[in-house]
């Protein structure tokens, strides 16, 4: 996100020349620079006991599977984060929070903070925002997922240690 206006006082943000940073939008009024931003996310790989990974539908997002993913909120780390998606969106316990890798979400302009999850197989308690969910073996999970999307390239990276 690029600024044009200063979040804290409303006025019209002009440039300065920050160092190694270059021109960066700039309010006289506060005196300080606001970096342009990606808002931090998590995308998590769920794994169960027995290998299987639980891939996620939701229309506002994708007509592919995806895995479960969301915002970072205020005060809240990513693993954190990454436990309360999984439990919000499948009704899953998550543990053995590991992280695998960041990549940056052109189309959203986010940044994903990837996990591999560990979850026990239950029945699943789906969000209003999961339009359906289910346990895949991890080779047809590679085939369902988008091609070299975020999920699939967080999936191969699992898979090949």
């Amino acid at each position: 996100m690029t600024f044009k206006y200063c979040p804290l006082c409303g006025k019209k943000l002009g440039s300065t020349n920050c160092g190694d940073d270059g021109s960066t939008p700039y309010c006289e009024n506060c005196r300080r620079p606001f970096f342009p931003f990606s808002y931090p996310c998590v995308i998590c790989l769920c794994v169960t006991e027995s290998e299987e990974i639980v891939l996620i539908k939701q229309s506002y997002v994708s007509e592919n599977y995806v895995c479960v993913a969301g915002y970072i909120k205020e005060g809240e780390t990513p693993e954190e984060a990454a436990v309360r998606e999984i439990k919000e969106e499948i009704g899953l316990d998550a543990s053995e929070i590991s992280y695998l890798g960041s990549s940056f979400h052109s189309k959203s302009g986010n940044l994903m903070i990837g996990f591999v999850c560990r979850v026990k197989k239950a029945a699943l308690k789906l969000s209003q925002e999961v339009d359906s969910a289910d346990f895949f073996p991890e080779e047809k999970a590679v085939q369902i997922l988008r091609k070299d999307s975020i999920a699939q390239n967080l999936l191969k990276k699992y898979l090949n240690g």
